[in-house]
């Protein structure tokens, strides 16, 4: 077991050090490639940008593995939303390595026959679906712990606390102002939280212009793709910014 978690960090380590690649190509190709004198630049940042994405495939087995065996940890939270949305989470990440195993197949030559288009929007449709689960999860503790804060404020209310200390020290949870004080908050004693959030918004960008939800461009998925890649390379480095399934 210890040698199949040390396999699958050092699979997601990498994965992660040729997505912020694959994602800086992108963004950088988007910046220069109306330059007349970028043609060649930009050529070479496409071909680099599709090695890296080449390179990512090659290391989905290790992924697809973590995904399956996540979801079955998953099933046994206590918590039924999130046992909910992080098994249907994993679940659906597991099809998509798949899809997209079988879409690098079909690159190689090895499956030249199959329907790629239609493959390509199943992997799609599973990394959105995987995404709006993980968001779900990311909400559930949100209001989760909104809901404790408010509670707080409410015992505090009937204490000994005076007006002016609830206006320095306390949660206003009345309209939208409050709301929002309140979700700062919340996400400011709770980095892995917000890091986690972050991520999951970012990634989105992608599945949503692909499916045609939102339409965007290379700039933007590209800066998204790079913000959600430092923050996957940091909860791998620093394991306590990684919010616990």
């Amino acid at each position: 077991m210890e040698a199949f978690v040390e396999f699958t960090s050092r699979s997601q380590g990498r994965d992660q050090l040729f997505r912020a690649t694959q994602y800086t190509c992108m963004l950088l190709s988007y910046l220069i490639e109306h330059k007349a004198d970028k043609e060649k630049l930009v050529m070479k940042l496409k071909q680099l940008e599709s090695s890296m994405s080449s390179g990512r495939k090659m290391l989905r087995l290790g992924n697809m593995v973590h995904a399956l065996v996540a979801a079955r940890r998953t099933t046994q939270l206590p918590d039924m939303v999130p046992c909910f949305c992080l098994t249907a989470s994993n679940l659906t990440r597991a099809l998509y390595f798949i899809c997209d195993a079988v879409l690098w197949l079909n690159g190689v030559g090895l499956q030249p026959d199959i329907d790629k288009p239609k493959w390509r929007n199943w992997a799609t449709k599973c990394y959105y679906i995987s995404l709006l689960m993980n968001l779900g999860r990311d909400w559930y503790e949100i209001s989760w712990r909104m809901e404790q804060a408010i509670q707080e404020e409410k015992i505090k209310e009937n204490s000994f606390w005076d007006k002016h200390d609830q206006k320095l020290n306390g949660v206003k949870s009345d309209g939208v102002h409050g709301f929002l004080l309140l979700l700062f908050q919340i996400l400011k004693k709770h980095p892995p939280l917000l890091l986690d959030l972050v991520k999951n918004l970012c990634d989105l960008s992608g599945p949503l212009d692909t499916l045609g939800i939102y339409k965007t461009n290379s700039g933007v998925i590209g800066f998204c793709g790079i913000l959600s890649s430092l923050v996957g390379i940091l909860t791998l480095a620093s394991p306590h910014l990684k919010l616990k399934q």
